[in-house]
């Protein structure tokens, strides 16, 4: 009897060796650099530069100020972009197109490089953009997961040290249950294979602007999505010290007749993201997703007000650039003027991160609206 007892107990003990060695910490080959990515990403008083904008929405952008959609056009723009003297102290990463990654300014020297130069982390889009989900009512799902890791190894070797992958969540359309579900489980895959070749994810479940819809069911679709993301996530084994977030903030759609302003913003979006977002991540980095200038920047400054958990911050793409690519006009000689306006919108965003963003400085240029219903990115 005492025999069996022991036996018994050594295979318990062999039993409870077994299983604290199934839930080891995972230990990839890329985690202390992907850490220490994200946490460059996510430093006080700076955000990321989202300048990677298709070459047929770059060309609508051109288009916008009279500029011919060719190659060279783009080449030049994103060189206004990436070479502006001190960007640096106000922006973290800056996100590229494929064709950006591996485009050079006109003296010769790599994009990556040049904004290497300024402790500018590159970063690039991987998604194959959005197409129609079957039997959904008008809703979208995100290509690319094919060949992923491949593209994501190359572009590693390119430079880059963290990604993108854009889904987006329809209000109006939905959400059902299998967009958001494939949304959801899309970024996971994302995002893991990301890890693994070295580039630090940014996670982006969009839920658009587009709707009728008030504020209190915005936030029941935005605390949705995120939970079935970070669940995804961690059957994936993603790590969240290594991850980036890029949510839209919760406001009511473009069409609700009740706004909210910058304090109702902050106090629905930091509800949210306490709710879902565990503390290991180390940053958040919002979308403007078609708010005016000023508006996206008043309401990063109200989050900011108190402190929290992870590093608050934005990634703006029209919500930086929409008054620099009106002041350049595809003119050279207009070049210092529009990298002035860069860094005067930059600025904003930083001293919003800090909670010191002072309002009164701005023109009204700052307070056009940029919704488009239907944005494809």
């Amino acid at each position: 009897m005492a025999l069996m007892m022991k036996q018994s107990a050594g295979l318990k003990a062999v039993s409870a060796a077994r299983s604290r060695k199934s839930v080891v910490v995972r230990a990839g080959k890329y985690d202390e650099e992907l850490i220490k990515t994200a946490n460059t990403v996510a430093s006080k008083g700076r955000g990321i530069l989202a300048m990677d904008e298709s070459n047929a929405t770059c060309g609508k952008r051109l288009d916008s100020i009279g500029v011919e959609n060719t190659e060279e056009n783009r080449r030049a723009y994103r060189e206004l972009l990436c070479t502006t003297p001190g960007l640096g102290q106000f922006i973290s990463g800056a996100i590229l197109f494929e064709e950006t990654l591996y485009q050079s300014t006109k003296d010769g020297r790599k994009f990556v490089d040049a904004m290497k130069a300024e402790n500018i982390v590159p970063g690039i889009k991987v998604d194959k953009g959005l197409v129609p989900l079957a039997n959904t009512n008008g809703e979208s799902w995100c290509m690319g997961l094919d060949g992923l890791d491949k593209r994501c190894a190359e572009y590693y070797k390119a430079g880059a040290r963290f990604a993108k992958w854009r889904s987006v969540v329809s209000i109006p359309h939905g959400p059902s249950i299998i967009a958001a579900r494939d949304c959801a489980y899309g970024l996971a895959r994302y995002a893991a294979i990301a890890q693994n070749a070295g580039l630090v994810p940014i996670v982006e479940p969009e839920v658009l602007l587009d709707g009728e819809h008030d504020i209190d069911r915005c936030l029941e679709v935005q605390e949705a999505i995120w939970a079935e993301t970070f669940k995804y996530m961690a059957d994936n084994k993603v790590m969240f010290e290594g991850i980036l977030l890029k949510p839209a903030m919760v406001t009511p759609g473009a069409d609700c007749p009740n706004r909210a302003g910058p304090a109702k913003v902050a106090e629905y979006t930091l509800k949210m993201l306490r709710r879902r977002v565990p503390p290991a991540v180390p940053g958040i980095m919002f979308l403007s997703g078609g708010q005016s200038e000023l508006e996206s920047t008043l309401n990063l400054n109200a989050m900011n007000q108190q402190p929290n958990p992870w590093h608050v911050s934005f990634s703006y793409a029209r919500a930086l650039q929409n008054t620099v690519l009106k002041t350049w006009q595809g003119k050279a000689e207009n070049v210092p003027v529009a990298q002035a306006a860069l860094l005067k919108r930059a600025k904003a965003n930083s001293d919003a991160q800090l909670g010191k963003y002072d309002p009164t400085t701005e023109g009204k240029e700052a307070a056009q609206g940029m919704y488009e219903k239907g944005y494809v990115y």
